[in-house]
């Protein structure tokens, strides 16, 4: 799975990079932490320019934060929350998950998109609050360009880094990496069934 990971970042290069990063904040399920650091791996093997693998990823996530943004600014918090009763079970997404980034975003104000932005199981979402605030499309820019980017660089570096050991760490890398998609779809699975559940019980 490393490998193969590896040999489809490397063909599609940065398009591939924005646009995995992009369908991360769409579709939760998908890890930015395999993402980008298997992108900074290609970029230190030469295949890829560091820089542009983080810019790649960066512009990806913003990108991808703007439905979500969009949605909570045209829908507000009570329309976007019965969507997500109706329909979100796709996304994995809950009413419960509205409230959360919500209540999120009250404590922390704007800085919460910046903060959010960092934290995995906020970073996606943190986006509908600020959409439903009426934070501006400036600031909301600024934010999430600046979390998203040290965020990624991070990841990003961290495969960079780990290229010189190659050798030694792609054994357990494999099927960690393999783990990690398992997981990811087997979590995926759970909550579409148990809300789907839910909305039929």
């Amino acid at each position: 799975m490393f490998d193969k990971i590896v040999e489809i970042v490397s063909a599609f290069g940065y398009i591939g990079v924005f646009l995995l990063m992009l369908l991360e904040n769409i579709f939760p399920p998908i890890p930015s932490e395999l993402i980008m650091p298997l992108a900074g791996f290609v970029a230190a093997r030469g295949d890829l320019d560091f820089i542009l693998v983080i810019l790649a990823g960066t512009a990806g996530s913003v990108a991808g934060a703007l439905p979500w943004y969009y949605a909570g600014a045209k829908l507000g918090k009570d329309r976007m929350k019965r969507l997500a009763e109706r329909w979100g079970h796709w996304l994995t997404l809950s009413p419960e998950d509205v409230d959360k980034a919500s209540d999120w975003f009250d404590r922390h104000g704007k800085a919460a998109v910046f903060f959010g932005r960092l934290i995995p199981a906020v970073r996606t979402l943190i986006s509908v609050p600020a959409g439903i605030a009426g934070m501006s499309m400036t600031l909301f820019l600024i934010y999430s360009t600046l979390g998203s980017l040290i965020w990624t660089a991070l990841l990003a570096l961290a495969g960079f880094l780990l290229e010189s050991q190659y050798q030694r760490v792609a054994q357990y890398l494999d099927p960690v990496s393999t783990g990690v998609v398992v997981l990811m779809l087997a979590y995926y699975l759970y909550r579409l069934i148990r809300q789907r559940t839910a909305r039929h019980s």
